[in-house]
């Protein structure tokens, strides 16, 4: 689950996390008001959507709108907001379509004396998080890696205790702080290390971490995305999601209790299996054709479940074919075709639909479908399904 900037600088001060002092404003009057709040000189108007790249991001309606604005009086910070709020900003992260913004946020300026990149992530090579430091803050950490890799740091986080000491100390030294930076710098670093531990996070990203001219570190972004299978331990971050931000696809996939992630293609996928699904895109991928999404019904299945999936699928417009590929293990074929012929009659296809089928009870599931009377492509084995729902989608 992600979150706005605004509410993961929320949490990180909660943790006593040193970040700078704003308010949220979703009018333009908000945002004047809140820079007089925050008693100037210097403010920045920052615009909220779930994407980096704000600061180079460019307004549909106000291509010379920037997502991030630096403002000196309580008009420029109105101006300002009534340009980015209820537009949609595009950045190097949302793609073309971009995302509209509904939200700024409006913080105090700062003496910024270096900007530093700080992201924790899990790492499955070392089997635990680690955090990444870079002395080129404000640069995709991806750019850096390709161009300058001797410039990137790295330690492991210890899972019970955090980020020791020596392990803050010989980061900030290899960043070259001193004095009161690199005392400021121990205990930021040891403290967001333990909130993302707490927090359950998957990925704690700050671009940049900014060291005043008075040697404090602070984080003047922050881009948080927490651990949905943790979510039952941290019950108030639930009202930190925002659905405008998400799919609609997607979220009304999970609340049937759907593994559903939207995708480019026009080749809709009812799979049961993570690891059968992104077989069953490979090859749809390998015959020339691209999935439309990632839809895993998982091994229990109901018709109710089966039904939606399919209004899902078919709900979406770039969709020309659909294909269906089960193994039949817990969840018995026979079952599956139940189910898939009961919600086939509910929804009604526009589409072609391809169906392959192994596993327990897999003849008489066969027969069931062949008897149904119902406009089914039936598949021998999984290559034979890719080709013929590319085929059929083409056509």
């Amino acid at each position: 689950m992600k979150i706005h900037e605004y509410q993961g600088k929320q949490l990180l001060g909660a943790a006593k996390v040193p970040v700078p002092k704003g308010i949220v404003a979703r009018t333009p009057e908000e945002a004047a008001a809140a820079f007089t709040q925050l008693g100037g000189p210097i403010a920045v108007v920052k615009s909220q959507i779930h994407a980096g790249g704000r600061g180079k991001g460019t307004f549909k309606e106000q291509p010379q709108q920037r997502g991030v604005v630096l403002v000196k009086s309580a008009q420029e910070a109105r101006d300002n907001a009534a340009r980015m709020l209820g537009n949609t900003l595009v950045t190097k992260q949302t793609g073309a379509e971009g995302k509209q913004v509904n939200v700024v946020f409006v913080e105090v300026g700062l003496e910024i004396a270096r900007e530093l990149y700080l992201g924790i992530v899990v790492d499955r090579e070392y089997g635990g998080p680690v955090l990444i430091m870079s002395s080129e803050g404000g640069m995709e950490i991806e750019e850096v890696a390709a161009h300058s890799p001797e410039k990137i740091l790295r330690e492991p986080v210890d899972v019970d205790y955090g980020l020791f000491g020596y392990q803050a100390r010989n980061l900030a030294f290899k960043l070259g702080l001193e004095g009161n930076a690199l005392k400021s710098a121990e205990g930021f670093l040891k403290k967001i290390c333990r909130f993302f531990l707490e927090s359950d996070c998957s990925m704690t990203e700050i671009n940049p971490l900014v060291v005043t001219k008075q040697g404090e570190m602070i984080a003047l972004d922050a881009k948080i995305s927490f651990d949905d299978n943790a979510m039952f331990r941290h019950e108030p971050f639930k009202a930190l999601r925002d659905l405008s931000e998400e799919n609609a696809m997607e979220v009304r996939a999970g609340e049937t209790g759907l593994s559903f992630v939207k995708l480019e293609g026009n080749i809709g996928c009812l799979v049961n299996g993570a690891g059968l699904a992104m077989s069953t895109m490979d090859l749809i991928k390998l015959h020339g054709g691209e999935p439309a999404n990632f839809l895993d019904v998982g091994g229990g299945a109901n018709v109710d479940q089966v039904t939606e999936a399919f209004r899902i699928l078919l709900a979406d417009k770039h969709v020309r074919g659909v294909l269906v590929n089960i193994f039949g293990g817990i969840m018995k074929c026979d079952t599956i075709v139940e189910a898939l012929l009961a919600a086939y009659e509910k929804v009604g296809f526009n589409v072609p639909l391809v169906v392959r089928l192994e596993g327990t009870n897999v003849e008489i599931a066969r027969e069931m479908l062949a008897k149904s009377g119902r406009n089914i492509i039936g598949a021998n084995g999984l290559t034979d399904a890719a080709k013929k729902i590319v085929e059929a989608a083409k056509a």
